[in-house]
């Protein structure tokens, strides 16, 4: 089995780089994960943004998400990587992982 390409697209990169370092660990392990073909340990599908989007959950000094899309073969892209702050997703990060999800080719 290989290791799909990791991209990340728009800030996302720079969003999980503020993450503190323990979520930033997990994050890292769990991309790994879904790099290796496998499927993270605490995740749900997020239809609101796109088909076959998903959303790791890392509960680690506060609520913090990565949202990916492992699209064919090519590549896992990780769509947008924020704190959540309430019980809900917030309605411009899912609007701007949505964009996201589009630039890459994705259709809603």
């Amino acid at each position: 089995m290989s290791t799909k390409a990791l991209k990340f697209v728009g800030s996302s990169l720079d969003d999980l780089r503020e993450f503190p370092e323990e979520a930033r660990r997990i994050a890292g392990f769990e991309l790994r994960t879904i790099q290796n073909g496998l499927e993270p340990r605490d995740w749900k599908a997020m239809q609101s943004v796109g088909p076959g989007v998903k959303e790791i959950r890392i509960h680690a000094l506060g609520e913090w998400r990565v949202l990916y899309v492992v699209k064919l073969t090519d590549a896992v892209y990780v769509l947008h990587a924020f704190q959540k702050k309430g019980q809900k997703t917030n309605k411009n990060d899912i609007e701007l992982a949505r964009k996201r999800f589009r630039q890459i080719g994705g259709a809603i």
